[in-house]
């Protein structure tokens, strides 16, 4: 190998140095962008800074409208709601006092009434004659006061008699004592005999006995003048009950006629002309315009609740139209403490269970819907719990 070296010659040597390793390859042609083309991509168009923005706000809309159906924060906390309300009135039952056959119906049902309207008639030929008959009790009453007025009047009469019957007596003895002096003077010297002057002695003693019997009947008749007075107040209550039952008689005759006690409107009409009704049998009932609105709100959500706020409730029977009004009261106690049967868990198993206050909120005036409102429909109550002064 050496020899080969030896044997190459020096330009040879030259060039194998400075040739390279591997040849470089031919460069390659330009590519056609008609064959090769690169790949593209669809792209938005850009767009403008209203538009961002419009669609910014309108999510941030979106996103509040969510809170405040919902009560999140910051929307919560503000009004309190509660679906356990509904309309209420003073529905007035009207029930006879007095029992018999129902003799007219004057109403028809849902009529609207006027304050003493007559609404019903019962038969009223018993009653009539109960009046009569306590009528008749009072002109005897009257009379026997009256003959006690009589009564008196005589015995005053006769107590004049005796007291003229007295100063007869006293007339009497006057003379007998009289006789009696003479006589005594008379049968010391021997005038009359011993008989006569024992006659004059029992002259001046049926005198005197005379006397006392005019004054024992002149307070005799006093007495009997007292006793008429005394018997008197006895007569004057007599007369008194029996114009009271006269009243009672009159009352019950008046109540045969069935009124309407105030403006309103009437129920369905549960009587028919010729039944027989009770005192207490309900016949109809008379449901004023006046209405207003008991909510029964958890006790939680009282807190911030007072006299003066506003509310809003919707009403399932108007197609959840919206009415206003103000909380005009709440309720002393809750529902549970004015139940027949209260809860009393003597167990030892306890499980707290929220009470509900009853809230009275009156309704808005010039409300065209108000009208519409009748007691017992459902609503749905939200008061505004942010004003009102608490109490």
């Amino acid at each position: 190998m050496n020899e080969e070296k030896a044997n190459t010659p020096p330009e040879a040597e030259i060039e194998a140095v400075a040739a390279p390793a591997n040849p470089p390859a031919d460069p390659e042609p330009d590519p056609d962008p008609q064959i090769n083309a690169p790949p593209s991509s669809w792209r938005p168009p850009a767009k403008s800074r209203t538009t961002v923005i419009a669609i910014i706000a309108i999510a941030l809309l979106a996103i509040l409208a969510i809170l405040y159906a919902w009560k999140l924060p910051p929307f919560a906390g503000g009004s309190e709601r509660t679906d356990n309300a509904y309309i209420r009135g003073r529905v007035t039952i009207i029930s006879p006092q007095v029992s018999g056959y129902v003799t007219r119906v004057a109403v028809q049902d849902f009529a609207e009434v006027r304050a003493g309207q007559v609404l019903a008639t019962i038969d009223d030929r018993i009653y009539r004659a109960r009046v009569a008959q306590a009528e008749a009790n009072v002109a005897a009453q009257e009379a026997s006061l009256a003959n006690s007025a009589q009564a008196q009047r005589s015995r005053e009469v006769a107590t004049d008699s005796q007291d003229a019957g007295i100063a007869n007596a006293q007339a009497q003895l006057t003379r007998a004592e009289a006789d009696m002096r003479r006589a005594r003077a008379l049968v010391a010297d021997g005038s009359i005999s011993t008989r006569e002057f024992d006659q004059t002695r029992a002259a001046l003693l049926a005198a005197q006995a005379s006397l006392q019997q005019a004054r024992a009947s002149r307070a005799i008749g006093t007495q009997d003048v007292r006793t008429v007075v005394v018997g008197r107040a006895g007569l004057e209550a007599a007369v008194a009950s029996a114009k009271a039952q006269l009243r009672l008689a009159q009352i019950d005759l008046d109540n045969t006629i069935i009124r309407a006690p105030a403006d309103g409107q009437l129920s369905e009409v549960g009587v028919r002309q010729g039944a027989y009704v009770t005192a207490g049998t309900q016949l109809l009932s008379v449901v004023p315009h006046t209405v207003w609105v008991i909510a029964n709100f958890k006790e939680a959500q009282t807190g911030d609740m007072a006299i003066g706020q506003r509310a809003r409730f919707s009403v399932d029977a108007l197609g959840g139209a919206e009415l206003a009004g103000r909380v005009e009261n709440l309720s002393p106690a809750a529902g549970s403490e004015f139940a027949v049967l209260k809860a009393d868990n003597a167990t030892g198993n306890f499980v707290k269970v929220a009470q509900r206050i009853a809230v009275r909120i009156a309704i808005d005036k010039d409300q065209p819907l108000a009208r519409r409102l009748r007691p017992g429909m459902s609503v749905e109550v939200r008061v505004d719990t942010a004003g009102g002064s608490r109490r």
